[in-house]
């Protein structure tokens, strides 16, 4: 809980220092954008590399083709590419704004040869397995770079002569103004890395991007069905939510004020007969109605937790975790602020999530993360309880997770959003719940 308290209030002081940003922020923004950039080209450069052994084998499929042999493999190759654009998809939608795919494209040879999706998709794996696999090794060599020659005045005696000191493949340095000049040459890649590999970022994936979503004659069918089941999912969330809120003021707040009228109309009645019996009855009725004010605060927090405009989605946090009976840690970076009600559905979710850890799980710790970036916001909650909770790709699909243990709920919260949630829970732990959120903004 410590922890819990010491890392929200670092990050709520950071937010609340973010008007009066300084070099250090600056480069602090540049270094997380860098960072972040360098994580996309790696991951794009995993697809360019199958990219690249998918556009030989279709050069070898069509010129076999012509002989007949290679019409054999036709589907083979039409299933990979399909199969490949989908991981792209994915990855693509992971790091940004979602890429909604097209219908199923055809794997047969005629249908394939006039299907608008599939030329789409061959027009990208070209120029992926080209433009992005370069990016992608840049953003893979330009760290090894900058770290080499950097480090290079810290290791350059130990050279053997006549070797290659440098990236640039410069000789041995023989003094030391050598050496600080192959430095000078990494502090030169590190800058290389923080003004470009944004830009790096975004060619690479803007032909994914742009050749791989949905066209304007696309059926959208599916999604349109998907929009339809969020739209549902978010009404009966809000119904359930009207009815817990009606259940609340009915059995509780409602009693109480009942109550207090019940004794101010007694203590009303014995004010002239038996004082020391009104006084009783007065005090019994204050302790009703501070009790019916407390479940009233209670429910209103419930709707719209007042902590979250006040201090923010990392201190609403970080109090959670202060009330939580497990130690939980608080790792925020969010520095764009969400639509207000994303961050309720974040923090609603974050509270649901460590009210099961403490009644179900048996955890010794707990740890929420929470990052925002490209328009989404994204929350891992991790203990290392006894697992068992249930499989999401299994149980989302249902319709309900196992052991009432709140889930459906938290589905439903972040299907109203648009948002997805995938559960990681096997038997004896670790219990890892991940849910992405568009930022709404």
């Amino acid at each position: 809980m410590a922890d819990g308290r010491a890392v929200g209030a670092r990050v709520a002081g950071g937010r609340a220092g973010a008007g009066r940003p300084g070099i250090g922020a600056t480069v602090g923004r540049a270094a997380h954008a860098a960072v972040a950039a360098l994580g996309e080209l790696v991951g794009g450069l995993g697809t360019a590399l199958l990219a690249l052994l998918l556009l030989i084998w279709t050069a070898v499929t069509a010129v076999t083709s012509l002989l007949g042999v290679g019409l054999l493999m036709v589907p083979a190759v039409l299933r990979a590419l399909h199969a490949l654009a989908a991981r792209e998809r994915h990855r693509l939608g992971r790091r940004g704004p979602e890429v909604i795919g097209p219908d199923p494209a055809p794997t047969r040879l005629r249908p394939a040869l006039v299907d608008p999706t599939t030329r789409r998709e061959l027009r990208w794996l070209a120029r992926h397995a080209s433009l992005g696999l370069l990016l992608g090794l840049g953003g893979a060599l330009l760290p090894v770079l900058a770290v080499r020659d950097v480090a290079f005045p810290l290791y350059w005696r130990l050279l053997p002569e006549n070797a290659t000191s440098t990236s640039l493949g410069i000789g041995v340095a023989q003094t030391w103004p050598d050496a600080l000049a192959a430095g000078l040459l990494g502090l030169g890649w590190t800058a290389i890395i923080l003004g470009l590999t944004p830009g790096m970022a975004r060619l690479q994936a803007r032909p994914g991007r742009t050749l791989l979503a949905a066209g304007p004659d696309t059926d959208l069918s599916l999604r349109v069905a998907e929009l339809t089941a969020t739209r549902a999912a978010a009404l009966d969330a809000h119904a359930t939510e009207l009815r817990r809120i009606e259940r609340s003021l009915h059995d509780g707040t409602q009693n109480r004020i009942v109550t207090v009228t019940v004794l101010l109309g007694a203590a009303r009645r014995m004010v002239a007969r038996d004082p020391a019996g009104a006084e009783e009855l007065l005090e019994r009725a204050q302790s009703a109605a501070e009790q019916a004010l407390s479940e009233l605060r209670s429910v209103a927090r419930g709707i719209l937790p007042p902590v979250l405009a006040d201090r923010g989605l990392a201190g609403a946090l970080t109090g959670l975790a202060a009330s939580c009976p497990v130690p939980c840690r608080i790792d925020v970076q969010a520095p764009e602020r969400c639509a207000a009600s994303v961050e309720a559905t974040a923090y609603f979710v974050v509270a649901e999530a460590l009210t099961n850890i403490a009644k179900h799980s048996g955890a010794r710790q707990a740890t929420v993360t929470v990052r925002s970036r490209g328009g989404r916001l994204r929350l891992d909650i991790t203990d290392d309880g006894r697992g068992g909770a249930g499989d999401t790709s299994r149980a989302a699909r249902s319709g309900g997770e196992a052991g009432g243990s709140g889930l459906t709920g938290i589905r439903d919260r972040i299907a109203a959003h648009d948002g997805t949630l995938e559960l990681a829970s096997p038997p004896g732990g670790p219990t890892t719940l991940k849910v992405e959120l568009p930022c709404g903004l």
